[in-house]
This record gives C-alpha cells, sequence and structure tokens, in this order.
C-alpha cells in the first residue's frame, strides 16, 4: 500500500482509539506484527494554542514508522496551523484527520464525525490541512454517515479524494450507532470501489479470520483493527499469518501476556509519568486477563492500584496463582 509518498509494507493496521492507542500500546502492536500506527486523536485548538498536555501524544516510539500523527477540529486555519505543529513535533510521515469520532462532546461541536454533516466544511479542512502538512500525505478517518438515514460516505470520501486527501479509512457504523451493532462491510466495498485512493477498512476485526474475511470481502487495502487488540495485540502476529496462508499461532501462555502488559505499562510511565500511567493500567491491564479463569481477585486488585510497584506484585501473584 502507498499513501501518498509513503509506502506501508503491511495490511495490518491499528486504528487510532482515545485514551487507548497510547505510545506503549502502539509499542506492543507494532512489536506483534501490526505494520501502521496512528497516535491518538490531539485537539488542533490546543495545539495552537500551546497546550503542553497535548504534545506528548504525538510521540512516537523508537522505529515507529511509518506512523501518521492524528488531529481534529473543524476550523481550517487552526487546523492548518496544527497540521504544521504535529508533523514538526511527531516526526510523523502522514497526517491524518479524526472524521469518525462519535463521542458526543466531540461530533456535537462540528467536529470529528460532526464533519460528515457539513462536507463543504470538511473539505475546507482537508485542503487546509493539506497546506500545512508540509508535503506529507494526509489521510481521513471517517464513518458511515451521521445516522442510518443520512449514510453519505461514498460521496464523502469522493469529496475527500477531489481536495487531494491520500487515502481513507472506513469505520463500518455511522456517528449514531457509536459501536453498537454490527460493522456495515457493504458500504466500505462501496468506498473502496468508488475510489483510486488506498481505503482502510475499520470494524468488527476481533480475530485473524476476521482480518482475512474483511480484506477479501471489501477489496480494501489494508485492515485496521481497533476493539479486537485491547489487550490482544497478538491479534496482529496471528492476521498477519493468516493472511500469509501460515499457520496461526496461538496466544502466548499467560506469563508472556503479562509480561508484555507490563512493558506497555513501563513504557507509559517513562512516558507519561507512573501517576497516569498506573490509572490507565486498572483498565488495560483488566482487558488483558478478558477470559482468564479465577482472575477476578486480581482484577479486583488492579482496579485499585496507585504505583508501578504494586503492578509488579500483583503481575507475580497472577504468575503464581493463575499459570
Amino acid at each position: 500500500m502507498e499513501i501518498g509518498t509513503v509506502k506501508v509494507a503491511s495490511r495490518l493496521a491499528l486504528a487510532p482509539m482515545a485514551g487507548v492507542t497510547d505510545l506503549g500500546f502502539r509499542t506492543v502492536c507494532r512489536a506483534l506484527g501490526c505494520g501502521y500506527t496512528v497516535t491518538e486523536m490531539v485537539s488542533a485548538k490546543a495545539l495552537c494554542y500551546q497546550d503542553r498536555k497535548s504534545v506528548p501524544l504525538l510521540k512516537l516510539g523508537e522505529g515507529e514508522h511509518p506512523a501518521a500523527a492524528q488531529i481534529f477540529g473543524s476550523d481550517p486555519k487552526c487546523m492548518e496551523e496544527a497540521a504544521a505543529i504535529a508533523g514538526e513535533v511527531s516526526g510523523a510521515e502522514i497526517i491524518d484527520i479524526n472524521m469518525g469520532c462519535p463521542v458526543p462532546k466531540v461530533a456535537n461541536s462540528g467536529d470529528g464525525s460532526g464533519l460528515m454533516r457539513t462536507p463543504e466544511l470538511a473539505v475546507r479542512v482537508a485542503e487546509a490541512v493539506i497546506r500545512g502538512a508540509g508535503g506529507r500525505p494526509v489521510t481521513v478517518k471517517m464513518r458511515l454517515g451521521w445516522d442510518k438515514g443520512s449514510i453519505n460516505c461514498v460521496e464523502f470520501a469522493r469529496a475527500m479524494e477531489e481536495a487531494g486527501v491520500s487515502a481513507v479509512a472506513v469505520h463500518g457504523r455511522t456517528r449514531a450507532q457509536q459501536y453498537a451493532g454490527t460493522a456495515n462491510w457493504d458500504q466500505i466495498r462501496a468506498v473502496k470501489e468508488a475510489l483510486s485512493i488506498p481505503v482502510l477498512a475499520n470494524g468488527d476485526v476481533f480475530s485473524p479470520r476476521d482480518a482475512v474475511r474483511i480484506l477479501q470481502y471489501t477489496g480494501a487495502d489494508a485492515a485496521m483493527i481497533g476493539r479486537g487488540a485491547f489487550g490482544n495485540p497478538w491479534l496482529f502476529r496471528q492476521a498477519r499469518a493468516a493472511l500469509e496462508g501460515e499457520e496461526i499461532p496461538p496466544l502466548p501462555p499467560l506469563t508472556e501476556r503479562c509480561d508484555t502488559a507490563m512493558e506497555q505499562f513501563r513504557i507509559n510511565a517513562l512516558h507519561k509519568g507512573e501517576k497516569i500511567a498506573c490509572l490507565e493500567a486498572r483498565k488495560q491491564y483488566c482487558w488483558y486477563l478478558k477470559g482468564v479463569p479465577y482472575a477476578g481477585y486480581w482484577k479486583e486488585r488492579i482496579c485499585h492500584v496507585e504505583t508501578m510497584a504494586e503492578l509488579e506484585e500483583i503481575t507475580r501473584g497472577i504468575k503464581r496463582d493463575l499459570n
């Protein structure tokens, strides 16, 4: 897949998800077979007003290339400036525009998936970001439309291509669906058939076979995996094997899964500070333990951790009692 001038030697991408796809998680996903990653979304206004908390979200890991820095907003002038800042501080090869976030406080203000209600403004935003991107390719992450009565993904994607966007990633749900129901792969296929630029298919890839099916069904250039990788970055290794026609490797033993989780948390502690990393680990570590028998006691303890030392102690206990 070629996104503008950038070659991506993989058909597997990690979907950008606020509060999830931080540096630590992206690092372990890349190590396990993900070939393309995107930062968490960053507010263009925050970048323009030099908000110190936003810039660190754009930091890429060592060797995390090719990758994209994602920004969101609906003011063309601000988005142009933010694109320049994001490109400079991240070193990412690509700038991605979030036109798919369904969170009410984002979408209802006209940002994220709210831009799908105003295609003309979305075009101006895309053109502005292209101007500010300093020659970097610009991509768009979008949904099918605002709701089932206003599905406009094909027309919207065509407008993005005409504006100069180099690729689109399509989540097969409307804004109104949030993450409920089933992703509509037919609409993703329709977008792919209508465009000449690469299309990344996103939605309901929870198993390695799903990755194969979504690519075969939609004809998309890459599968973008989101919630399926929560606590399971090995899905990328398994999906890569499935795409290459190889035997799908099993999940590693629980001991190794815990070690990977701790690697993610250590990276985040160095990057964000111990307090924030531990607060986020309360949710993320429980994802790693999903389906593990008799893990309830340890999940309860995880939900109250405040230090890395506590996480290390809990990990030793899990390995001792549950492995």
